[in-house]
């Protein structure tokens, strides 16, 4: 099935929903980084709440999701913005591709230990003013519960988030994910009712490898509430890097170290973390970058 992003809200309730399957779009990610399947479940993760968060995102407005932590991943970020109004794009890397620890006591990833202890910082940008920005510590390390504890803590928002990512050494099998979020003046016994319908709720990854499409897994976190379709949105791998913002990176370096660069190496290369794709200058354009700020 393709990747999709669902929103709905049940107004009665005073609860909106997004749920997303995000399988294609984790294993390009994972092909890109050649990650392991550890780091393929933890990046998927956050790549998958990052999109959840998308479905909120007008014009050129982008999220930002970092997670900055002690474990042997050393960090993994991810962001989505909208390439037209009915396209997401997203992208997601880990800084240590490789990790690998042993399956936790109850056989799962154990993503808690690849992160470790640390932060989540959550950057909202948009068309008019500054960015939004806020950190906050890791609750879990597990990437959902964190999620949840952000919107808790920083935005006041009481939230039910689910991630998960089915994966081999082969590949993924299923990604994908759901955010309920309980509006202002939501009846406490609908609350309790969604509560107890997310303890209920097979794992996302059961129901995608089932066959359950994005309008399903909403279903199945909303039990029996009169939902209403908002948003369709199909999800696509994207990467907004370009020579000109590698060219700005470079230029930051200084004039000093650009001739010293030009100097030593014919060549000199520079790959997009979240792409892998490769950027080359030869000496002569190192030094007129050089020439450029001198």
């Amino acid at each position: 099935m393709p990747d999709l992003l669902l929103s709905a809200s049940a107004p009665d309730a005073g609860i909106a929903i997004v749920a997303a399957i995000t399988t294609d779009l984790v294993a390009e990610i994972r092909a890109r980084h050649d990650l392991s399947p550890l780091a393929t479940a933890a990046t998927g993760r956050l790549t998958t709440a990052a999109a959840l968060f998308g479905s909120a995102l007008k014009g050129s407005e982008r999220v930002t999701l970092q997670i900055v932590g002690d474990g042997p991943i050393g960090g993994i970020s991810a962001d989505a913005w909208l390439l037209d109004n009915d396209i997401l794009g997203v992208r997601g890397y880990a800084r240590n591709p490789h990790v690998d620890l042993p399956l936790s006591e109850r056989g799962k990833f154990d993503v808690a230990g690849a992160v470790g202890s640390g932060s989540l910082q959550v950057t909202k940008s948009y068309d008019v003013g500054r960015p939004y920005n806020s950190v906050v510590p890791l609750y879990t390390g597990e990437i959902a519960e964190d999620v949840a504890s952000y919107l808790v803590n920083s935005e006041q928002i009481p939230s039910v988030v689910a991630l998960g990512v089915l994966a081999n050494p082969d590949g993924v099998a299923a990604a994908g994910g759901v955010l309920a979020q309980v509006l202002p003046g939501a009846d406490d016994r609908a609350v309790a009712r969604l509560e107890a319908q997310a303890l209920a709720m097979p794992p996302v990854t059961q129901l995608i490898s089932a066959g359950a499409d994005a309008k399903a897994i909403l279903e199945a976190l909303a039990g029996g509430f009169d939902l209403r379709a908002l948003r369709s949105v199909e999800l696509r791998f994207a990467c907004s890097c370009t020579r000109e913002k590698v060219e700005t990176a470079l230029l930051g370096m200084g004039v000093d170290e650009l001739r010293q660069l030009a100097a030593e190496r014919p060549q000199t290369e520079a790959t997009c973390e979240f792409c892998r794709k490769i950027y080359a200058f030869t000496s002569d354009e190192i030094y007129r970058l050089a020439e450029g700020i001198a």
